[in-house]
């Protein structure tokens, strides 16, 4: 009996140590599993993490956006150009050629300023039209001229004023800082009245200036907004004229014709201060002859 108590104690210490003993082994099985997990969970994460910076991150377009935000924006001034062009066009007839150069300038979006039309008897017909349009049009006008006629020259200028807008820009801004300065000077000027009304004079005086650079601005804005072409169209020239009608080489007879006559008249004309001239210079010269030639008194004898 004593044996079979031994022999149970013996085997339950034994089951007892084995089951120890294999949950000891889970136990560091499963501590090197959590060990050998965690750096793949922290990889998992910083993959995740770095994953979503990147998903997060702007592309260049827009880390170029955000750059430009936080950078302080800089004015870019656009360029200031003044353009301006001189053409002439022959067409068969003026008024077709007026409506022509007014079609055009409707068509650019622009207008006719100033007309100005040649329609005498004695010269040729011709007419001169200033057309404006915006800037960005200026060569379709150039290019809508050839449909017109013969075009015969196109003088084309330009001018840059971007130095000037600029500065003027600049010298406007100093203005208006030495405006601030001054009005904040006299919020709290406590002294002599005349010293109030220096300030004041001084504050007048640059906002003055402050007007005349906004004018100036305007203006440089406006010119180099619209473009300017001034159309000469003329009508082309007759050699031989119809019947009833002046050709040029009668007329070019009839205009030496005329020359040569009044070469005549002002000869004629002329003999008016000739003949008095020569009249007086004559008597000059007969009263100088007789005094040179005039005879010496013979001398007589003293016993005579």
């Amino acid at each position: 009996m004593k044996t079979t108590i031994v022999v149970w104690t013996v085997a339950a210490m034994l089951a007892l140590g084995c089951g120890q003993s294999e949950r000891a082994r889970q136990f560091q099985a499963g501590n090197a599993g959590q060990a050998s997990a965690a750096p793949s969970a922290f990889a998992r994460r910083d993959a995740l993490e770095a994953k979503t910076a990147v998903a997060g991150a702007p592309s260049s377009d827009e880390s170029t956006e955000d750059d430009s935000v936080s950078v302080p924006e800089q004015t870019v001034t656009p360029a200031m150009l003044i353009r301006t062009a001189q053409a002439s066009v022959e067409v068969s007839a003026l008024d077709t050629g007026v409506a022509g150069v007014r079609a055009l300038a409707q068509r650019v979006g622009g207008y006719v300023a100033d007309v100005s039309v040649q329609d005498g008897h004695d010269q040729p017909h011709s007419a001169t039209l200033e057309v404006r349009m915006p800037a960005a049009r200026f060569d379709d006008a150039l290019a809508g001229l050839h449909p017109l006629g013969n075009v015969e020259s196109v003088n084309v200028s330009t001018a840059d004023v971007g130095e000037e807008y600029v500065d003027v820009n600049a010298r406007m801004d100093n203005a208006r800082r030495l405006e601030a300065r001054l009005i904040a000077l006299l919020a709290t000027r406590t002294g002599k009245l005349r010293d109030v009304l220096d300030v004041e004079r001084e504050l007048s005086r640059v906002r003055e200036e402050i007007e005349r650079y906004e004018g100036r601005l305007r203006y440089l804005r406006t010119r180099a907004a619209v473009s300017t072409i001034s159309v000469t169209v003329h009508e082309p020239l007759p050699v031989v004229g119809e019947r009833g009608s002046r050709s040029v080489l009668a007329e070019a007879f009839r205009q030496a014709w005329r020359n040569f006559v009044g070469f005549l008249a002002q000869g004629i004309a002329a003999l008016g201060v000739l003949i008095p001239l020569g009249v007086i210079a004559t008597g000059v010269l007969i009263i100088a002859r007789r005094l040179v030639t005039k005879p010496r008194p013979t001398e007589t004898p003293a016993n005579a």
